[in-house]
């Protein structure tokens, strides 16, 4: 059989309210959440065992990697006992709050789904569940279009066809430090933050209503991201940068997730070569700066 290749999206949440702490140590949010044509590539092929190569050295390719992990939950829930070889392109940073890793691990469970006999594959229901278990923002990559994110992130809602195309094909400048912010720690942060550092569902479902609601209200009107605070708090080069290119050319930035890959929306026509030159300015020279589209 020839190999299969699967691209893995990138993603950004253009809202992102964290509501509060779960008694399970998870935390519940409201997100709009978009894929974007900024994709990693994987590659499958039958094989003796589960194998990973991937072509970015700073990554590992052992069993900690969401690949790997998603192949041992698919075969521990199907009991398949065939293996496959991946192979791994990377053009998603690593540490950004891009979903990389989780887009990965998904691309993965759909590559098994497809190689596995017919008596071995699961139904959408069964891929998310294994999906909820390798990562909290898992599940919205095996969704189509943005959607709206709750719960811990296992709970994924479809935007209305009319929403939908309010957001995608919108451009966006895509754009990373040369560090990094680990989930866990960021979450901590906000954990230990002042009183407020939560954002209250009703208020966060009321934000989002009001945007579905008015069919003339652009992308824009859904920024929000309560993970900025803490992250600003740290790394001040993040808010730096985005009042940089609101005062170069009134664009609305945000930071994605829990950072530290940070995004602008940006009007058709604009060029963007000076935007990109502004980030590697600010941030560096080993900054990522992209062009993106949502999907």
């Amino acid at each position: 059989m020839p190999s299969l290749v699967f691209a893995a999206p990138a993603k950004v949440n253009l809202l992102l309210a964290i509501t509060g702490r779960r008694p399970d140590g998870f935390h519940d949010l409201v997100s709009v959440v978009a894929t974007l044509d900024l994709a990693d590539t994987l590659e499958a092929e039958p094989a003796a065992e589960f194998s990973l190569v991937c072509d970015d050295p700073e990554l590992t390719s052992g069993p900690d990697n969401l690949v790997l992990r998603a192949a041992a939950a698919f075969r521990r829930e199907t009991g398949w006992a065939s293996g496959v070889a991946f192979r791994l392109r990377k053009r998603i940073p690593a540490g950004a709050g891009l979903g990389g890793g989780s887009s990965d691990a998904v691309a993965a469970l759909r590559a098994l789904n497809q190689l596995a006999p017919p008596d071995r594959r699961l139904h959408l229901p069964g891929l998310t569940r294994l999906a909820a278990e390798l990562g909290s923002d898992c599940p919205l990559f095996l969704a189509e279009g943005p959607v709206v994110l709750r719960g811990r992130g296992e709970r994924v809602e479809p935007l209305l066809p009319a929403e939908v195309a309010r957001l995608r094909g919108r451009r966006l400048l895509v754009c990373k430090p040369a560090f990094g912010i680990p989930t866990p720690s960021a979450y901590a942060r906000l954990a230990k933050g002042a009183p407020g550092s939560y954002w209250p569902a009703a208020e966060a479902e009321a934000w989002l209503a009001r945007w579905r609601a008015d069919p003339a209200a652009p992308a824009e009107a859904l920024l929000r991201n309560t993970m900025e605070a803490p992250a600003f708090a740290k790394f001040p080069a993040l808010p730096e940068l985005l009042i940089r290119l609101k005062a170069a050319a009134e664009v609305e930035g945000r930071m994605s997730g829990s950072g530290s890959a940070c995004f602008a929306l940006l009007p058709e026509g604009m060029p963007v070569a000076p935007l990109l030159d502004l980030v590697r300015t600010g941030w560096g020279p080993s900054a990522f700066a992209t062009e993106a589209r949502i999907a």
